[in-house]
């Protein structure tokens, strides 16, 4: 039994030159302003912007608690911020997989 070879063929062996490269024309995207761009996402993953609104609610909320003296109740509104965090983290992450599926389809 003999062992199976590999040919190889570089260009320099080619019979005939490649063919010459065409330029692609790049892709056209409509201009988007912010409004537009940030309506668009919201659409897209409605989540995240509503973990940032309890988010940010939950620190202010914290923060006046705090300032008015009201230690136990500040601290139970940053370990809820932490929370709140987390689910506007796992609802970004949420979104990218889900945007990534089905841009694979």
């Amino acid at each position: 039994r003999q062992p199976e070879r590999a040919v190889v063929v570089t260009l320099a062996m080619a019979a005939q030159p490649p063919p010459p490269l065409e330029p692609c024309p790049l892709p056209v995207f409509p201009e988007e302003g912010f409004t537009e761009k940030f309506l668009r996402k919201t659409r897209e993953n409605p989540l995240v912007p509503l973990g940032c609104l309890c988010t940010v609610s939950i620190l202010a909320y914290g923060i006046i608690c705090f300032k008015k003296g009201n230690t136990r109740r500040s601290q139970l509104m940053m370990r809820a911020r932490v929370i709140a965090q987390g689910f506007t983290l796992a609802a970004m992450l949420g979104g990218m997989l889900a945007t990534a599926v089905k841009s694979r389809q």
